[in-house]
């Protein structure tokens, strides 16, 4: 009304005093005053007058967590001659209502700061709402997820298996190289690759492992609190965002398929590059704050010494890898990696191979089989692929396997044995597996299949022994009489052959053995 009197316009009045134009209107109208508000009071009776105090409010008291849809329920079992559930809503507005004046005090959440370069923050994740398979068969993965508090930058990468310190050494060095600079601290939770988690000071539990690491790239290593998820939130909570990401790239491409893990890879890079793109100019600045990297990694693999065995194979937690049949009975280096395999002899690189993961520590063991190093032994012994304990794991798809099934129920199978071990070895060797199984299954078809015109047709020469048959020519008994006391010695091959003749024309005089001393 002052507004008014000094001759400001109505919604100018209004605006200043903080009420809509039309109630504005009705005040200039003299039609409604305001007035001092005044509590309002109950205008129907309490329906939970008979049950709040004598049986509600000391469940209560005694069990603050307990829930509004509870206590309905242990009114309905107490007093089942009445109809409580229309006043599900009346007593959750209650209980509410009591936990906020005398309920205990929640957990206060704090707003945090960061500076930049401060600290980065890393966790491994799952992907549970896409199942992601590779040549058909479920990929069996977890992701790696590192992020900067200060600029929001993220790194991600695909990790084999579980979580183990090799997985973890791979993915932060792969992320801190990635960013171009290290943080001072790294956040990560109570992870059993970085500590012990025993009760105790987080300087006592951390691993020797995980302390060399941090030390290597000069990080102060730092951890969650048992149970309590959100304190690790800066990246806990983009776990979703990536996830979802990820999920619709999946969708835009039309298949969860993928034929090589690289492929997979390629598309997680993607969905990290784009979240990073509204980000980049935040991290540019922070990476000025960034501690630069050291001269060189820190060992990113867990070292092994393994003998290969007679069977041209080594165990490596719980799985069977095969190796060149040259490394039969030598001690060799593994280098274990999340991922894979390095074999090395001494400090010579010998061959790399995809890490394979058992079902369980304790089941059977798994097998992994590269067929390019045991071909040419099983091509030397074709009956040994009728009872191998791998025999499975020697073909190289489930076409394959199914052709052999069919060649043995033919009845002969030694024949059978024959013939794929030579088809394989082709395969291998000579042509492709995808051709060498068209050309089977059409001969089949014809019912011309054999092993000659497997070779005829790739142009394979028939096995032939690794040692070829030495050619002794007979020499004549004769020649022994030399030996006998009395006889000419001589060391030419012609004194030997002129005692030969000789012997030819003359009887021995005595046997041989009489010429021999006593004793």
């Amino acid at each position: 009304m002052s507004k008014r009197r000094a001759g400001s316009r109505q919604e100018v009045a209004a605006a200043a005093a903080g009420i809509s134009l039309s109630s504005a209107h009705r005040i200039d109208s003299g039609r409604l005053q305001p007035k001092a508000a005044k509590p309002r009071g109950r205008r129907r009776p309490d329906p939970l007058a008979e049950v709040w105090d004598p049986l509600l409010l000391p469940l209560l008291e005694r069990h603050p967590a307990l829930t509004p849809t509870t206590l309905l329920e242990h009114l309905q079992e107490q007093k089942p001659d009445q109809d409580w559930s229309s006043l599900k809503r009346t007593l959750q507005r209650r209980v509410q209502h009591w936990k906020a004046l005398h309920g205990p005090a929640p957990e206060v959440m704090f707003p945090l700061a960061y500076q930049p370069g401060e600290i980065g923050f890393c966790d491994f994740t799952k992907v549970k709402r896409v199942e992601i398979t590779l040549r058909g068969e479920p990929f069996e993965h977890l992701l790696f997820h590192y992020r900067l508090a200060w600029s929001g930058w993220a790194y991600g990468q695909v990790i084999h298996g579980g979580e183990s310190f090799v997985a973890l050494s791979e993915g932060l060095q792969n992320a801190l190289a990635a960013c171009g600079g290290v943080p001072k601290e790294l956040r990560t939770d109570r992870l059993s690759a970085a500590s012990r988690n025993r009760d105790g000071s987080y300087a006592v539990d951390i691993t020797p492992r995980y302390q060399a690491l941090c030390s290597h790239y000069g990080l102060s290593p730092s951890r969650n609190n048992r149970g309590v998820a959100h304190e690790n939130g800066i990246v806990e909570a983009p776990h979703g965002h990536v996830k979802r990401r990820l999920e619709q790239k999946l969708i835009l491409r039309g298949s969860c398929d993928f034929e090589e893990p690289a492929e997979y890879d390629e598309l997680l890079a993607e969905v990290f590059s784009a979240l990073n793109a509204p980000r980049q100019r935040r991290h540019e600045q922070e990476l000025e704050r960034l501690a630069p990297l050291p001269a060189f990694r820190f060992a990113d693999y867990e070292l092994l010494p393994v003998r290969v065995r007679s069977t041209s194979t080594i165990e490596v937690r719980q799985v069977i890898y095969s190796v060149p049949p040259s490394l039969i009975g030598r001690q060799v280096a593994v280098r274990l990696h999340h991922d894979r395999l390095i074999v090395y002899l001494g400090s010579d690189w010998v061959c790399q191979l995809p890490r394979a993961y058992g079902s369980s520590s304790h089941g059977p063991r798994a097998w992994c089989i590269d067929l390019e190093h045991l071909i040419d032994g099983l091509r030397a012994k074709p009956r040994a692929l009728l009872h191998c304990r791998y025999q499975r794991h020697l073909f190289p798809d489930q076409r394959w396997w199914d052709f052999w099934q069919q060649l043995l129920a033919g009845g002969d199978r030694d024949a059978a044995a024959r013939l794929m071990v030579e088809a394989l070895y082709v395969a291998v060797r000579v042509a492709s597996f995808e051709l060498v199984l068209a050309f089977l299954q059409q001969a089949q078809q014809r019912q011309t299949l054999s092993l000659s015109l497997l070779q005829q047709r790739f142009r394979v020469p028939p096995r032939r022994s690794a040692f070829s048959d030495p050619v002794i020519s007979q020499h004549l008994l004769a020649s022994y009489d030399h030996l006998l006391p009395g006889a000419p010695l001589s060391c030419g091959g012609s004194g030997l052959a002129a005692a030969a003749q000789a012997t030819e024309t003359r009887p021995l005089s005595q046997p041989l053995a009489a010429a021999l001393p006593a004793g």
